[in-house]
């Protein structure tokens, strides 16, 4: 039981949140790419996506887990990225810091989706059982690469200041 729930539940709550996060971000760094704040859809991606983090520890496990890995380095990133938006309200390098922050949050959580996907979906994990096969590695090379555009044009497209 987690959080008064079954593990079946509460992975389904897990991965409902995952997906909420990855959709909302996918609209704020369409946001970033044509100088939008979506200040609501922001606050429901970095609260979506620290949620993600925060409820993918609370599986048992008896080792730390790569999972666990991204999962900090999400919780980090996004510990840097939240007051970059709203305590230093993007002005000056903090845009910058919020916008890569944002976008690699998101793209821990589009990474962890493609690893769940070749675990889950019986063709992809026919293609690639042990993830250390080509249709693995160049998904996640491909995922990589498009947010490593993704993040290069959102950093030059200005955004409107909060102040």
């Amino acid at each position: 039981m987690m959080l008064g729930m079954s593990l079946s539940t509460f992975t389904l709550l897990h991965v409902v949140i995952s997906m909420v996060g990855i959709g909302s971000g996918l609209i704020v760094v369409y946001g970033f790419l044509t100088g939008k704040r979506l200040d609501g859809m922001t606050a429901l991606f970095l609260a979506t996506t620290a949620l993600t983090s925060i409820t993918g520890f609370m599986f048992p496990f008896e080792h730390l887990l790569p999972s666990h890995k991204v999962g900090i380095l999400s919780l980090v990133i996004l510990a840097v990225a939240i007051p970059a938006r709203y305590a230093f309200h993007m002005a000056g390098h903090w845009r910058w810091i919020y916008v890569v922050g944002a976008v690699l949050a998101l793209y821990f959580n589009v990474f962890v989706l493609v690893v769940q996907s070749f675990l889950k979906v019986p063709a992809l994990k026919a293609m690639a059982p042990t993830q250390t096969e080509p249709p693995f590695v160049v998904a996640q090379v491909t995922v990589l690469l498009i947010f490593l555009a993704l993040g290069f044009f959102a950093v030059k497209t200005p955004l409107p200041s909060l102040a």
